[in-house]
């Protein structure tokens, strides 16, 4: 996780945000939960899929059938991103397959004794 000195700025934190995404994509939980203050990975997957795949479905999916698979996070991306007016928080919008589903994920500046970290994500419905 990056301590900066003195608040990050914009395009530092969003560079965090697209390599969180990128690394949860690609499976890599472990090195996506070293990149921030985080939030539980488990749940913000579990979120991701409930808004795209789960949203998608006619039947009641099998329990933690989003775990056995993550094939599924090849198909999300990232949407706009949306700065707070003080900018301290942003959150960013999330496509499955090219539409924007209803879960965004958000991420804040956080100050900790020695600077600030990024931190989060929450999920937001």
């Amino acid at each position: 996780m990056k301590i900066w000195t003195e608040p990050p700025a914009e395009t530092d934190v969003e560079a965090v945000v697209h390599r969180y995404f990128s690394l949860l994509r690609d499976g890599k939980t472990t090195e996506a939960e070293q990149l921030v203050d985080h939030t539980s990975v488990k749940h913000v997957l579990k979120s991701l899929w409930s808004g795209s795949v789960g949203a998608s479905l006619d039947t009641e999916p099998a329990a933690g059938e989003w775990e056995r698979d993550l094939s599924w996070l090849a198909e999300l991306a990232l949407g706009n991103f949306a700065w707070n007016d003080s900018r301290s928080n942003l959150y960013v919008e999330i496509t499955f397959r090219e539409r924007t589903i209803e879960v965004a994920l958000g991420f804040w500046i956080k100050p900790v004794d020695d600077g600030w970290v990024v931190s989060g994500p929450s999920t937001l419905w």
